[in-house]
C-alpha cells in the first residue's frame, strides 16, 4: 500500500501540467455485438492529436477548450466522426459499425500495433478472424502456432505448439488468458494449444521492449484476451474437423448490460478409433483425447463500473490398456485451470483502475504398472493472486500506467510413488514448496516532443521462499546426512531487484522512425525440462537457497517505416541478450530420480546470450495480403558442469529462420492461403563413435548439441469456401423480390499440410544391422518423422 501512495503522489505533479484541457473519454464498441475494441484510433480532425483504446475499450482524448471533430477509425470498421463542442468534460461512448461487404478492406493476420508511431518494439496483434484462412495442421486453427510465423518467434518442431522467443526458452514467456498465467499451454504433448481461437477476442504479442506492467518472465508476454459475449442478442458458432469439433454460444443476461459466452471443444480419436481397434487386442482399452471449456460474464453497473468473470478448464487424459495378462496398464491425465474476477472502475476521465483476482492451477499425474509393480509421477504449480493496475491520463503528453501484485505460488515438485506387490518403496513424499511474490511498478509514454517519445518504467520485485518445508543435508557425495524443517511461513531464501524498462522512437519522416529499447528483467520461477519438445514431465520450481532467480538483460534497435500509403510495412530489428542463472539438469537425471532429495538436487546452473536481426515486410490492405519474415540469429550456453565450462548451441538455436504467409480474397465467398517455413535444423546430441569391446556397444558422444539436424520446411495450403451472404425473399402478397442478409452462415476450410511431403526430421535414433558372427555388426542412424502430407476439412457455422 505504502508503494501504491508513492506512485500516486509521485503522478501529482503531472496532473497539475493538465490544469486549464477538458477530457473526451468513453469506451468504444462494436455495435453489433457490443464487445470493446481494442486498440481502436480516436482523434481530434483539427488538431490530429490522438490515442487509441486500452483492454477494455476505453480510451481519454485531453485537449484545450474548442471545438472539435473526434474521428474514430479501426481496421474493418467504418471511420466515425463527431463534433464536440469542448468546455467541460465530454462523455463520448462510440458504436463502431461493420463496413459493408462490397467496400471491406481485408487485413493480414499479425497487425502489428503503430508500426512507426509507438515506442513499442516487436511487438504484434493477431487478428483473429482471420486465422481459419490459413493452413492448420488437421484443420485445428492454432493461436501459437501461428505467431511462429512472425520474425524473432521459432518453432519447437514438427507440429509442436511450443514456442521461443529470441534465444529463450519455454519457461522465459509469460502467457496470459484474462491476466490469469498458463503454465502449460497445450494439448496432445505439444501438437495443439490450450487456446480456442472462436472465445478469443485479441491476442498480443510481446517480444522486445517489454512494459513495466509486465513481469515474472525474461523472453515474452503472449497477452490474450477472451471474448465479452454478444449483449445484443444470442448467437453461436462451431466446427466439425477432422478430429475434434467445437461449440460456442453467447448472448445478453440483461440486454445491452451484460453478456455471457461459453466455448467448449473436444478430440474424438478415442470414439473413431474404437470400432477399429481388435476388442480382445492386446491395447482394446487405450485411448487418447483432450478437451477444454472456456466461459465468462459481465455485469455493467454504470458507465463507471463493470465486473467480469472468466475461467477455463482443461484436460488431456492418455490411457493404455492391456487385455492380455501381464501387458502394461497406465492412465496420464495432465491439464490447466484459471479464473479471473476483474472489476473495471473510472474514478474520472482521467483515471481508470482495473482490479483482479487470480487463480490457476496445472496438474500433473502417471499412475501405471505392469503385473505387481506399480509407478507413479505427479507434479504441478498453482497460484492464488491479487492485481491493481491504474491507467492515468494527466496531460496530451503523458500516459501513465502504474500499480502492484501479489500472488501465492504452490508447487509440488516430482513425487513418486513405487510398489512391488505387498512391498511399497520408503521414498519421502517431498515438501510442497511455498513461495511469495510481489510488485510495484510505474511506467510513463511521455511525448518529449512531437518527434520524441519515450516510454520509461520500473518495476521494484520481491519474492521468497517459505515453509513449512523439509530440507534434506547432502554431504559431498550427495548421501542425506539429515533433514532440516523450516516452520509454516519461515523465510527460506528471500530475493527483490529493480527491473528498469526504457523504450523510445524517434520520427525521421512522415512514415518511417527509429526505435531502441532496454530492458532488465527478473524471472523467479524455473522449468526443468528433461525433454526438448516440451512433454507434461517438466515441472516448475521456485527460486531458492541454491537456485537463484533468472535474470536478463535485452539491448534492441530498430527502423520502421510504412510504405505506399501504408498499404505495405517493413522494419529491420536487431538484438542482444544476455540471460543469467539458466537451469538444467545434470547429465544422466531421470524424472524418478526426485525421490528422497531436494528439487533442486539433479539441477546444474550456467548462463547464455543470444543476438541477431529481424527482417519483417507485410502488406497490410487489399486483396493480396501477407507477409515475409527472415531471421538471423546465435543462441549459447555455458555451464561448468557441461563440456568442461566450454560454450554449447543452445537447443533452441536456429541460424536461420524463414517464413511467408499469403492471403488471397478471390471475392466475397472464395479465399485462399498460403504458408511455407525454413529454418536451420536442431541442435542435438548425438554418437560420434561406437566400439564394440567384450560384445557390448560402447558410444562415444559428441560435445554437447554437437550435431545438427536436417533443415525443416515445409509448405502448406488452405481453401476456404463460404456460402452466400445474401439470400432473396419474395412478398407472398406484391411478389417483390428484396435481397436480405442470411442469418446463418457457414463455410468449408480444406487444406493441405505439408504439401511437397518433405520428411523433416523429429529425432533420430540408433539401432544395430548385422551380426557379430558374421563380423558385419554395425551401428546405423535412423530417423523418424511424424507427418507426411496431410489433407484435411473442417465445416465452420456461425449463426
Amino acid at each position: 500500500m505504502r508503494s501504491l501512495i508513492l506512485l500516486l503522489f509521485l503522478t501529482s505533479g503531472l496532473v497539475s501540467l493538465a490544469q486549464g484541457s477538458f477530457t473526451i473519454s468513453g469506451y468504444v464498441k462494436d455495435a453489433a455485438t457490443g464487445e470493446t475494441l481494442i486498440g481502436a484510433n480516436v482523434y481530434a480532425k483539427e488538431t490530429m492529436t490522438g490515442t487509441t483504446t486500452n483492454t477494455y475499450g476505453y480510451y481519454v482524448l485531453n485537449l484545450p477548450a474548442g471545438t472539435y471533430t473526434v474521428v474514430m477509425s479501426y481496421v474493418g470498421f467504418e471511420e466515425t466522426s463527431q463534433t464536440v463542442d469542448l468546455s467541460a468534460d465530454v462523455k463520448l461512448n462510440i458504436d463502431a459499425r461493420t463496413k459493408a461487404i462490397a467496400t471491406k478492406e481485408f487485413e493480414v493476420v499479425g497487425e502489428k500495433v503503430d508500426n512507426t508511431e509507438s515506442t513499442q518494439m516487436g511487438t504484434v496483434d493477431i487478428d483473429v478472424q482471420k486465422l481459419s484462412t490459413l493452413p492448420a495442421l488437421l484443420g485445428e486453427v492454432d493461436i501459437l502456432k501461428t505467431i511462429q510465423y512472425l520474425p524473432g518467434v521459432k518453432s519447437n518442431g514438427e507440429g509442436n505448439s511450443g514456442f521461443y522467443v529470441r534465444g529463450g526458452g519455454p519457461d522465459q514467456n509469460l502467457i496470459l488468458l484474462d491476466n490469469a498465467t498458463v503454465y502449460n499451454a497445450s494439448h496432445l504433448f505439444g501438437f495443439f494449444s490450450v487456446f480456442n481461437a472462436d472465445a478469443v477476442k485479441n491476442i498480443e504479442l510481446i517480444k522486445g521492449g517489454m512494459p513495466a506492467n509486465y513481469g515474472g518472465r525474461t523472453s515474452s508476454v503472449l497477452d490474450i484476451t477472451m471474448k465479452d459475449g454478444n449483449d445484443k442478442g444470442f448467437h453461436g458458432q462451431g466446427g466439425i474437423g477432422l478430429i475434434s469439433s467445437r461449440l460456442t454460444l453467447e448472448g445478453p443476461i440483461v440486454k445491452d448490460k451484460s453478456s455471457f459466452i461459453v466455448s467448449g471443444r473436444r478430440t474424438y480419436i478415442d470414439v473413431l478409433a474404437k470400432p477399429f481397434m481388435n476388442p480382445e487386442g492386446a491395447f482394446a482399452g487405450s485411448g487418447y483425447y483432450f478437451y477444454d471449456l472456456n466461459a465468462k460474464a459481465n455485469y455493467r453497473l454504470s458507465d463507471k463500473d463493470r465486473f467480469f468473470l472468466s475461467g477455463y478448464f482443461g484436460r488431456d487424459v492418455f490411457e493404455l490398456k492391456g487385455s492380455e495378462p501381464g501387458s502394461p496398464d497406465f492412465r496420464i491425465p495432465w491439464g490447466n485451470a484459471t479464473f479471473s474476477g476483474r472489476w473495471n472502475h473510472v474514478f474520472g476521465p482521467k483515471l481508470f483502475l482495473n482490479t483482479t483476482a487470480i487463480f490457476s492451477d496445472y496438474q500433473f499425474s502417471f499412475k501405471g504398472g505392469q503385473d505387481d509393480f506399480s509407478f507413479g509421477l505427479s507434479s504441478g504449480i498453482k497460484d492464488y493472486g491479487l492485481k491493481l493496475d491504474f491507467n492515468q491520463y494527466p496531460s496530451v503528453r503523458h500516459s501513465l500506467k502504474y500499480g502492484v501484485n501479489y500472488t501465492y505460488h504452490i508447487y509440488t515438485p516430482s513425487t513418486v510413488d513405487v510398489a512391488s506387490g505387498d512391498t511399497e518403496f520408503q521414498i519421502d513424499t517431498p515438501s510442497k514448496l511455498k513461495a511469495h511474490e510481489a510488485a510495484a511498478y510505474i511506467q510513463d509514454d511521455y511525448d518529449v516532443t512531437d518527434l520524441l517519445r519515450v516510454n520509461a518504467g520500473v518495476r521494484l520485485s520481491y519474492f521468497a521462499h517459505v515453509g513449512d518445508f523439509k530440507e534434506y543435508i547432502l554431504d559431498e557425495g550427495g548421501n542425506t546426512s539429515g533433514i532440516r524443517n523450516y516452520s509454516p511461513g519461515e523465510t527460506i531464501k528471500a530475493y527483490y531487484g529493480l527491473e528498469p524498462r526504457l523504450s523510445m522512437r524517434y520520427t525521421t519522416g512522415p512514415s518511417s522512425s527509429v526505435k531502441a529499447s532496454f530492458n532488465r528483467n527478473l524471472q523467479y520461477v524455473h522449468l526443468a525440462s528433461f525433454s526438448s519438445i516440451g512433454l507434461p514431465t517438466d515441472v516448475w520450481i521456485p527460486s531458492g537457497k541454491n537456485v537463484k532467480p533468472q535474470v536478463a538483460y535485452q539491448y534492441a534497435a530498430g527502423y520502421f517505416r510504412d510504405l505506399w500509403d501504408r498499404k505495405y510495412e517493413a522494419s529491420v530489428e536487431v538484438y542482444y541478450k544476455d540471460m543469467f542463472n539458466q537451469i538444467e539438469y545434470r547429465e544422466g537425471a531421470q524424472p524418478q530420480d526426485g525421490g528422497n532429495t531436494n528439487y533442486d538436487a539433479l539441477l546444474v546452473f550456467g548462463k547464455g546470450w543470444s543476438y541477431g536481426a529481424e527482417f519483417f515486410l507485410k502488406r497490410r490492405l487489399g486483396k493480396f495480403t501477407g507477409w515475409a519474415g527472415y531471421t538471423w540469429s546465435k543462441t549459447m550456453r555455458r555451464f561448468d558442469a557441461i563440456d568442461n565450462g566450454d560454450p554449447f548451441p543452445s537447443r533452441w538455436d536456429r541460424r536461420h529462420d524463414i517464413s511467408l504467409v499469403v492471403g488471397y480474397e478471390l471475392n466475397e465467398r472464395w479465399s485462399f492461403g498460403s504458408t511455407f517455413v525454413y529454418s536451420t535444423g536442431q541442435a542435438t546430441t548425438l554418437p560420434v563413435q561406437r566400439y564394440f569391446i567384450e560384445g557390448r556397444v560402447v558410444s562415444q558422444f559428441s560435445e554437447r548439441n554437437g550435431f545438427r539436424m536436417a533443415p525443416y520446411h515445409r509448405l502448406d495450403f488452405a481453401a476456404t469456401l463460404k456460402n452466400k451472404p445474401t439470400k432473396e425473399v419474395k412478398d407472398k402478397t406484391t411478389g417483390e423480390v428484396t435481397t436480405i442478409q442470411r442469418k446463418y452462415r457457414s463455410s468449408w476450410t480444406f487444406s493441405v499440410y505439408n504439401a511437397y511431403n518433405r520428411a523433416n526430421p523429429y529425432f533420430y535414433y540408433f539401432t544395430t544391422e548385422g551380426t557379430s558372427a558374421n563380423n558385419d555388426l554395425r551401428p546405423v542412424a535412423k530417423q523418424v518423422s511424424l507427418f507426411s502430407i496431410l489433407p484435411s476439412v473442417t465445416w465452420n457455422f456461425h449463426f
